[in-house]
């Protein structure tokens, strides 16, 4: 199956979503405030868009079963 720009996207936003995740779980540091160097509303929108990766992530999956 082919991917479109926006499939590619959320497969993107999920992984850097997890490697977080694993990082803030592991070494208590978080990736997503190292690179945007703190700035709370910018840091905001990139985990509203994981999540919405996510959920997308999500909707594929269920069309493939």
């Amino acid at each position: 199956m082919k991917m479109s720009g926006l499939d590619w996207l959320a497969v993107i936003l999920v992984i850097v979503g997890g490697i977080n995740w694993g990082l803030v779980g592991v070494f208590d540091w978080n990736l997503v405030e190292a690179i945007l160097g703190g700035v709370p509303v910018i840091e905001r929108i990139v985990y509203i868009l994981v999540g919405l990766g996510a959920l997308y992530e999500l909707g594929r999956l269920g069309k493939r079963a």
